[in-house]
């Protein structure tokens, strides 16, 4: 087994899952990391001390690295995924794949022509709750999936979202992409297709009257979040610029006749995701998404409401964020990296969610009107559903 070398770009809080990459006892560690912020070099170079610490990624080009992590903010996925892919090391790009469909399609010619590796970060794949809904449609509880429903409460959001980078359009398009690419992903996977046409309506109903802004460049993550500040009215310090929805509701229409319905909240009290799955013979739902949670299904009869379903699956987690999938996705990445092979996450699915987003989004700010999704080259679609092998 060859040792295989990483590095990490983009030091902020989701440049956490590289920790998972560095087991150097079993073949694998981090070599490098990269941001332009000193603050952020320093405390990663307090988790990996041997790593040499760069500011520009191309620095990292020419480091001979196997593969590397990219958890930039979500507009520097784009070109530096493309730098690493033509230099030959294999991308982890944190999801959303790029903030427009037509970035989504650069970064996958590239790795096609390049033929390197590239990972796209959907951790909710590898959720216990996901892959137990995902079983149960499989094995025919509920029959031909026909419509998902997804409410998405987004308790956080004034804290996480709208203080930083998030708020700001032009690096995320918007939260309804940079969010809802989750749960899009999600939504397409259980029903088996991919959206050709959105339309949406959605505004900033709530965080755009608070007038109390700061700038935080050069701040973390962990220095402006608290679960103390509530109600969302009385929230301080949000971002100078602020300009994305933080109240969205999307339909989608898939290619193989399936419906879905998408909507997110960036105030309310509580923060977890709710699917409803309606099949040609009953429907599931989920009440909970972590530890302690449960999927419900209805499918033996016609009833009025009833909380006795007809099957009742408990979830198990380790109870951490995303339910234990992040140490699963950073595994599965590893192993690609070093075997090649299939993978639970797909970069065409990655850039079907980011279509959807990006869709949704320019309905949302076009009056509702539908908008159509432009299909994805078939020759791209064949190499990365193939497994990335010519």
């Amino acid at each position: 087994m060859s040792d295989l070398r990483f590095g990490v770009v983009g030091l902020g809080a989701r440049s956490s899952l590289a920790q998972h990459a560095h087991k150097p006892s079993e073949g694998s560690s981090i070599v490098a990391v990269c941001d332009p912020v000193e603050k952020q070099r320093q405390a990663a170079l307090a988790q990996f001390p041997d790593a040499a610490a760069h500011a520009d990624h191309r620095d990292l080009l020419d480091l001979k690295l196997d593969g590397v992590f990219l958890t930039t903010p979500d507009d520097l996925h784009e070109d530096p995924a493309i730098d690493f892919l033509r230099a030959g090391v294999a991308v982890f790009v944190e999801k959303p794949l790029a903030i427009t469909t037509e970035g989504c399609d650069r970064v996958l010619q590239a790795a096609y022509e390049s033929g390197t590796r590239l990972y796209v970060g959907h951790n909710m794949r590898h959720m216990p709750l996901v892959k137990t809904m995902r079983e149960l449609i499989q094995s025919g509880a509920i029959g031909e999936v026909k419509a998902i429903w997804c409410r998405h409460f987004v308790g956080h959001g004034g804290d996480f979202y709208f203080k930083d980078w998030h708020a700001d359009r032009r690096r995320t398009t918007s939260l309804l992409l940079q969010k809802g690419a989750h749960d899009i992903d999600v939504m397409h996977w259980l029903a088996g297709g991919y959206t050709t046409r959105a339309n949406a309506m959605g505004g900033l109903v709530l965080y755009g009257g608070i007038e109390d802004r700061q700038d935080r460049t050069g701040q973390r993550f962990g220095e402006f979040v608290s679960e103390d500040n509530w109600p969302p009215l009385e929230q301080k310090g949000l971002a100078p610029v602020l300009d994305v929805e933080d109240l969205s509701m999307v339909n989608l229409q898939l290619d193989n006749g399936v419906f879905l319905s998408y909507e997110q909240c960036h105030f309310t009290p509580d923060y977890w995701r709710n699917y409803t799955v309606i099949g040609t013979h009953g429907r599931l739902e989920n009440f909970g998404d972590t530890e302690g949670s449960v999927v419900k299904v209805w499918n033996s009869r016609r009833s009025g409401y009833r909380a006795d379903a007809d099957q009742v699956v408990e979830i198990s987690s380790d109870g951490r964020w995303h339910g234990g999938a992040d140490p699963l996705l950073v595994d599965e990445f590893v192993r690609f990296v070093r075997d090649g092979g299939t993978t639970l996450t797909s970069p065409v699915a990655a850039r079907a969610a980011v279509a959807a987003g990006h869709a949704a989004t320019n309905s949302i700010r076009s009056n509702g009107s539908p908008i159509e999704i432009p299909p994805l080259d078939p020759a791209l679609v064949t190499y990365f559903d193939g497994g990335q092998v010519r």
